[in-house]
C-alpha cells in the first residue's frame, strides 16, 4: 500500500510539473502572435532559462565609471525602435554588440558666438575611448519616462541637457532642449579595446550659444573652442597618430560636419529625420 501511495503522490507532482510547463508555454506562444520578432526574442529569454551575461572583472575601472554601469540604456532595433532596456555595462560590451545589442545615444555640437565648436578630451577614468578628443558631448538617454519620450525628440533632448550639466557643467537653463536642432540619425559600431565598445544609433544635435563651464575632471581631462581650420588640424594630427579621437566623432567630421558647419545659421536644408545613415 505505502509503494501504491508513494507512485500515485508522484505521478500528481509530474501531472502537475506538466501543466505548468504547458501553461507557461501556451503564454509565451499566446504573446508571441503579438510582438515583433525582436520583442519575441526578448521575451522568449525571459520566460526561459535567465541569460548569463559574460562575467567582466571591473576592480581595475574607476569607481564613479563603474558606478554609471548601471544606468539603464534603451535598447532598439535597426530601424530605431524601442525594444526594451539593459544596463549601460551589458550594452557596452564586445560580446554583447557583436550578437546585435543596439542602444540610443546622442552626440551634442556646441557652438559659441563665435561659431567656433567647444570640443573635450575624454577622461583616463572613461571606459570607452579614455583621452580620445571628441565633439562637445555624446551619451545616451536613459529608459527613464521622461527621456523615453519620442515626440519632438523631446527625451533625447532632455538627457542632451542633463549630461551637458553632468560633464561640462553647463547649467540647466543655459542649453534648453527646445533650442538644439535636431538634424539625424547615424549608425555605427566600434570596439574601444577587447572588452568594451559601442554599438548606437546617435541622434545628432546642434546648438549655438554662450554657456558657462565647469567640467568634471572624472568626465573631461581637458576642453576648447575650435576654429574650422584648428579642428582640421587636430584630424590631421589624429591621422598622423599624434592625438585620438572618437570612431563617432571621426565618422561625422569626415562626412557631414563641416558642411553643417557652413550653414550653421541655415541648418533646416540638412534636417532628415526619416533617414538612419549607416556608416
Amino acid at each position: 500500500m505505502a509503494r501504491l501511495l508513494w507512485a500515485a503522490r508522484r505521478s500528481a507532482s509530474a501531472l502537475a510539473l506538466l501543466v505548468r510547463v504547458n501553461k507557461a508555454a501556451a503564454r509565451a506562444q499566446t504573446l508571441h502572435l503579438h510582438l515583433s520578432a525582436p520583442q519575441h526574442t526578448l521575451l522568449y529569454r525571459r520566460l526561459s532559462s535567465p541569460v548569463r551575461m559574460p562575467e567582466v572583472n571591473v576592480d581595475h575601472l574607476d569607481e564613479k565609471q563603474v558606478q554609471l554601469l548601471a544606468e539603464m540604456c534603451i535598447l532598439i532595433d535597426d530601424n530605431d525602435r524601442k525594444i526594451g532596456a539593459d544596463s549601460k555595462k551589458n550594452c557596452h560590451l564586445n560580446s554583447n554588440i557583436d550578437k546585435g545589442l543596439l542602444h540610443r545615444a546622442f552626440s551634442v555640437f556646441l557652438f559659441n558666438s563665435e561659431e567656433k565648436l567647444l570640443l573635450q578630451q575624454r577622461s583616463n577614468a572613461k571606459i570607452t575611448f579614455p583621452g580620445c578628443f571628441t565633439n562637445t558631448c555624446c551619451s545616451h538617454p536613459l529608459h527613464t519616462a521622461s527621456e523615453l519620450e519620442e515626440q519632438d525628440v523631446i527625451g533625447v533632448r532632455r538627457a542632451a541637457q542633463r549630461r551637458l550639466q553632468a560633464e561640462l557643467g553647463v547649467p540647466s537653463e543655459q542649453v534648453p532642449p527646445e533650442e538644439m536642432t535636431y538634424l539625424t540619425r547615424i549608425h555605427y559600431k566600434a570596439q574601444s579595446d577587447g572588452v568594451w565598445g559601442e554599438h548606437e544609433i546617435d541622434y545628432i544635435l546642434f546648438m549655438q550659444k554662450d554657456v558657462d563651464l565647469n567640467p568634471d575632471p572624472n568626465e573631461i581631462q581637458s576642453h576648447c573652442y575650435v576654429s574650422k581650420e584648428e579642428l582640421k588640424e587636430l584630424l590631421e594630427k589624429a591621422q598622423r597618430k599624434e592625438l585620438e579621437i572618437t570612431p563617432w566623432f571621426s565618422l561625422i567630421a569626415d562626412t557631414f560636419l563641416f558642411k553643417w558647419w557652413d550653414n550653421l545659421h541655415n541648418l533646416k536644408q540638412f534636417i532628415d529625420h526619416d533617414r538612419i545613415h549607416r556608416m
